[in-house]
């Protein structure tokens, strides 16, 4: 499987805040997102910025128990022209946090798998710019630009959140709905050796990386992948990418796991 190491992880923080930027300046403040229909480019730069400062704080201070996490977000920028360097700081502050020192450090881990808190929030934090760097992208009328590696990668950690103790916890509706009887879905990358095999057990959603047989298989890029399972747009409109076997169980598998923000 595609992983990224910590260095390569927190580049990738700071190049992919970087391209969305650049996007969400193009864009303009109050351009919609077509890809989060309830927001607006301003609300992004806000939300990625406060979020790595808010995660970049949370490490610094070493914080392990969720009551004392911080209370107090950032102050957001004025408008589009202090956007670059208000981002490039927050994305600067949370790579360095994350630094090797910290990654075995005790820090909450709100997805409580056996990940320390700074390895799951160093892996989230590139979720957020790569994501909702494809908002931008999107309001800006560009395509998404997501590296194969860093796309292959988030999609294990994708899978990985949505088969995580708090996702049953704290998503309930979406854990039991993506139980099953044995249905299998399998991920496959055409652009990285990569492959997801997902199966659906009365006992909650598994996967493992790799093939094996599968009741439908998704096979596409990456980063196409990536975009489709985080709802950022469907199979239909993601380019190279097609369906052999049961589409109905990728629907309803797309239809019951989106994330809290999306």
């Amino acid at each position: 499987m595609t992983e990224l190491n910590a260095e390569q992880t927190r580049r990738a923080i700071v190049d992919h805040t970087r391209r969305m930027a650049e996007a969400a300046v193009a864009a303009g403040p109050d351009a919609a997102v077509p890809t989060a229909p309830e927001w607006t480019v301003t609300d992004l730069v806000e939300h990625l910025g406060q979020t790595q400062h808010w995660v970049a704080e949370i490490i610094e201070r070493r914080i392990t128990d969720p009551t004392q996490l911080p209370m107090e977000m950032a102050a957001p920028p004025a408008g589009p022209a202090e956007w670059p360097a208000w981002l490039a700081e927050a994305a600067r502050r949370v790579a360095a946090a994350c630094s090797d020192d910290a990654l075995d450090a005790p820090v909450f881990n709100a997805a409580g798998d056996d990940r320390s808190g700074t390895q799951f929030w160093l892996t989230s934090m590139l979720n957020e710019a790569v994501v909702h760097g494809a908002d931008a992208a999107s309001a800006a009328d560009r395509p998404a630009d997501v590296d194969a590696d860093v796309a292959a990668a988030l999609i294990s950690n994708h899978l990985t959140m949505l088969t995580s103790p708090t996702w049953e916890l704290r998503r309930s509706e979406s854990a039991h709905a993506i139980r099953g009887t044995g249905q299998t879905l399998l991920w496959q990358a055409t652009d990285t050796a990569d492959a997801w095999l997902v199966e659906r057990t009365p006992d909650g959603a598994k996967w493992r990386p790799g093939t094996g047989p599968a009741d439908v298989t998704v096979t596409g890029p990456a980063s196409a992948l990536l975009l489709t399972l985080t709802r950022r747009h469907s199979v239909a409109e993601a380019p190279g990418t097609t369906i052999d076997g049961d589409a109905d169980l990728v629907r309803h598998w797309l239809d019951n796991t989106a994330h809290v923000s999306d």
